[in-house]
């Protein structure tokens, strides 16, 4: 997995850096196909902001999220991930083991 810490209007200290690698331990851990991990933080005025872009085998699962707090932005930002991870994880994998289910009997 490659991962990419970028900031706008920003310096990227090496807590910040360890701080975004803890946090996505935790959707690896759920799905470990991740080929690509982008991250741009960014400081506009007051407001704090997260981009995160995954790309996995078939698709690129993007999400944002914004704070006043730049930690608590990067929190909620993979919580956000992590739900769409899953969702992308329950239909990429979970499709086959449905047909099996709905098999007409003879």
């Amino acid at each position: 997995m490659n991962l990419t810490v970028t900031g706008h209007h920003l310096v990227i200290t090496p807590a910040l850096r360890n701080y975004v690698e803890m946090k996505l331990e935790r959707v690896l851990r759920h799905f470990d196909h991740v080929i690509d991990v982008n991250v741009i933080l960014s400081v506009e005025k007051l407001k704090q902001r997260a981009e995160m872009t995954v790309h996995v085998r078939g698709k690129d699962i993007f999400v944002e999220a914004e704070h006043d707090n730049l930690y608590a932005a990067i929190d909620f930002l993979v919580n956000k991930l992590d739900r769409a991870v899953m969702k992308y994880k329950a239909r990429a994998y979970g499709y086959h083991h449905d047909a099996l289910k709905h098999q007409p009997t003879l």
